[in-house]
């Protein structure tokens, strides 16, 4: 039970366990054991290209195929930071535990700023006019921790998990 416990403030901690408040249910049941789900079903076709400075240029996110029209859902736990338009086209950004926050667009939204999602809950529908999609529309997926961004694609990684020893080192 303590290896639980200790496991569990570990993922909370660097941010891989959502809120536990109430929230609304998800479309469909995400896969079991399952902290995070892809937005969308298509293939990757653009990835993260991290920037080497802040305003340097590289690709904050990572791009995925999907159909206009089609259901966006939201990756994790968390609450809706905004909801709207950003230098016209429609945005959802999502924020989860651990100071992350997920970034849909576009994303026609149907949910609102302040309200709380579950993983797998539809956020809003993909929009077509995504610059550089090669096929009908794709939903570019962003992830941060504070000002810093993030591989999207990695929190669909199960996380690398090192137990040690609670007490001191052996000799060896």
């Amino acid at each position: 039970m303590r290896t639980r416990t200790v496991l569990a403030l570990l993922l909370t901690t660097v941010g891989l366990l959502g809120p536990t408040s109430a929230v609304a249910e998800p479309a469909a049941p995400p896969p079991a054991g399952s902290l995070w789900v892809r937005p969308v079903d298509g293939a990757v076709t653009r990835t993260f290209e991290p920037p080497p400075g802040p305003y340097a240029a590289g690709h904050r996110g990572a791009d995925l195929a999907g159909g206009a029209g089609s259901p966006v859902l939201a990756a994790g736990d968390g609450v809706v930071a905004f909801a709207g338009m950003v230098a016209g086209r429609p945005v959802v950004s999502v924020d989860h535990a651990g100071g992350l926050r997920t970034t849909y667009e576009p994303v026609t939204p149907s949910v609102g700023a302040g309200q709380a999602v579950r993983r797998g809950f539809p956020v809003g529908v993909l929009a077509a006019g995504h610059a550089g999609c090669p096929v009908e529309a794709c939903l570019h997926w962003g992830l941060r921790r504070g000002e810093v961004y993030l591989d999207p694609l990695a929190l669909l990684r199960p996380p690398q998990v090192r137990l040690l020893p609670l007490g001191p080192a052996a000799p060896g």
